[in-house]
């Protein structure tokens, strides 16, 4: 497939010709101690049962990036310190504040308790597609399911919202981490994201 720019989008992309990467220091980031007493966007990760360490240590990152309030390792999901989470974290492990528990169910529980709505991604008899999702709950838990098995049976009675990503090729999933990043820039562009 070929495609052809007119000139004045020929123009603008030639305009382009100038541009640099920002410097680091140039991006404004939080350090790790502005990280954590900043106000977080009140969406809590619950990895079930997540098995590759660098898949934790992406999904710290992005928990990062998005300012998420924390993340709840379940079951076989490693815990950090560990060398590597952190190879894909750089770090976020340290700044992401993050809770264990052995059975993802009580992650979930604790998240109802204080008032969380428990949004699951996985593919259900009752799941949304994500882009048709229009309205995020104000305090949400996320529930990411393990690479293989998805989402636990045990978090289906406790679940308010399952949501699903489209897909159109030939397999089934999205890894788990790629699925985060989708699931947060989604969810953090809806109107009801942030006050």
């Amino acid at each position: 497939m070929t495609s052809v720019l007119s000139m004045e989008e020929g123009c603008i992309f030639g305009a382009l010709k100038a541009m640099r990467k920002l410097h680091i220091t140039e991006l404004n980031r939080k350090d790790a101690q502005e990280f954590k007493q900043a106000d977080k966007w009140p969406v809590r990760l619950i990895l079930d049962n997540v098995r590759s360490l660098h898949n934790i240590g992406s999904i710290f990152r992005t928990a990062d990036a998005f300012l998420c309030e924390r993340i709840y390792l379940c079951g076989i999901s490693a815990t950090p310190p560990n060398r590597e989470i952190h190879k894909s974290a750089l770090g976020a492990e340290n700044s992401v504040e993050w809770l264990y528990f052995a059975a993802v169910e009580e992650a979930v529980k604790r998240c109802k308790e204080e008032g969380y709505t428990i949004i699951i991604a996985e593919q259900t008899t009752e799941s949304i597609f994500l882009n048709e999702f229009k309205t995020l709950p104000e305090k949400t838990a996320l529930v990411l399911g393990n690479e293989v098995n998805g989402v636990s049976d045990e978090v289906l009675p406790h679940t308010d919202i399952a949501l699903e990503i489209p897909q159109f090729g030939t397999k089934h999933s999205f890894n788990v981490s790629v699925c985060a990043g989708i699931f947060l820039y989604h969810l953090s562009a809806l109107p009801s994201a942030r006050p």
